[in-house]
């Protein structure tokens, strides 16, 4: 643990989203680094839960994505330049920090995976998007700053692409794991709410109910749950897809024109989503890309098993066939194989494991890893 004076740590997160996994990952770390000797300070936009760390407000006007990016790396760069702090830890492509935190993963992978899935003509709009030409630049800005001391990756997955496109030096490459609370998330959530949910939503007790938790419902793989979910041959299988989405009606109506509407709930964002996870059998995130998302984490702890893609950070929880599966996210069919193995009694004993395997997770091993990486770091930035 950090004595004798207070490491003073600037954390960089533009805005608060309560569905948002880096925020919540932020709101996490505020709580479990309170107690650490670690004072922090946020930089953002706006933020609603700032826990113990005070807010330092950078909110200049903007007018689209671009400008919005462009204009907040401007005044945070400021706001920090005008302050002192031992250490800056950017959750933003933002080149003026000691730490970045990948947690939205490699833009540049982001869109190679995408390209793959929409073919030829989305790469060349890709290529003449100026946002997209803006956080690609951003981006290589980072990993290539003087500054830059370390990076953060929540997953083994996002190292490897760090290291294969940026070259970047193994020792600066750290993985931490997403933490999650095991009291929060526990598998006593399905006792808790499973009956109630299920007679409210009018599925039956031995129907299997599959779950979708997430926002980006196109990058997380939503239109192939769709079409897996309508090839099962378990007609009285149900999906509930959680989160809020601007393509919710268009998804909407893929469920419609596959027939699966009537089995299909769009439970839009919930400021609480373990009811959700109480009524369902198994958690599945057939994502094109995510680094590492918390849901699969919390679904895990409360001993829902995982179908996930070979392009989710998540993936590297698995054990086959033990606590979930994973396929390729644009194989429907490799899914829609897996999702027929969940029955309720595979599901418990999927889940069981899992839970098993999320217990290497908890709040207090995250905050650990984190407070010795400042301590490593301090005296190299100290003597900048």
């Amino acid at each position: 643990m950090i004595s004798n004076t207070a490491l003073k740590l600037a954390l960089i997160r533009q805005r608060y989203n309560p569905y948002g996994g880096a925020e919540r990952f932020v709101s996490r770390a505020l709580a479990g680094l309170e107690g650490s000797g670690v004072q922090v300070s946020v930089v953002a936009r706006d933020w609603e839960r700032a826990g113990g760390g005070d807010l330092i407000r950078c909110d200049p006007f903007y007018f689209g994505r671009l400008w919005r990016d462009w204009s907040f790396a401007r005044a945070a760069c400021r706001a920090i330049a005008a302050r002192q702090f031992d250490l800056v830890q950017a959750h933003e492509r933002i080149a003026c920090c000691d730490i970045y935190r990948a947690g939205d993963g490699v833009h540049a992978q982001w869109l190679a995976n995408r390209a793959h899935a929409r073919g030829s003509l989305a790469r060349v709009l890709t290529r003449f998007n100026p946002y997209h030409a803006y956080t690609l630049a951003a981006e290589r800005r980072v990993f290539a700053s003087p500054r830059l001391k370390a990076v953060i990756c929540n997953s083994h997955m996002v190292a490897g692409e760090i290291r294969r496109r940026f070259r970047l030096a193994e020792d600066k490459l750290h993985v931490i794991h997403n933490g999650v609370d095991l009291e929060y998330f526990h598998p006593r959530v399905r006792a808790e709410h499973r009956s109630a949910m299920r007679a409210r939503l009018r599925i039956a007790e031995d129907a299997v109910v599959f779950l979708f938790v997430g926002t980006g419902f196109q990058r997380k793989g939503v239109p192939q749950l769709l079409e897996a979910f309508a090839r099962l041959a378990d007609r009285s299988a149900r999906l509930a897809i959680v989160g809020a989405d601007h393509t919710q009606r268009a998804m909407r109506s893929s469920a419609a024109r596959l027939g699966i509407a009537h089995r299909v709930t769009f439970a839009g964002g919930q400021d609480d989503v373990r009811p959700w996870y109480g009524l369902a059998d198994c958690l599945v995130l057939p994502t094109l890309y995510d680094p590492f998302p918390n849901a699969a984490l919390e679904a895990m702890a409360c001993a829902l098993p995982l179908i996930t893609s070979t392009s989710c950070g998540a993936a590297e929880l698995v054990l086959e066939g033990q606590n979930g599966y994973v396929c390729d996210a644009l194989d429907s069919d490799a899914l829609a194989d897996r999702m027929g193995r969940i029955c309720p009694q595979a599901a418990e004993d999927l889940g069981r494991r899992a839970r098993e395997r999320s217990l290497e997770f908890d709040l207090a091993t995250m905050v650990g890893k984190l407070v010795r990486l400042y301590e490593s770091l301090v005296p190299r930035v100290a003597s900048r």
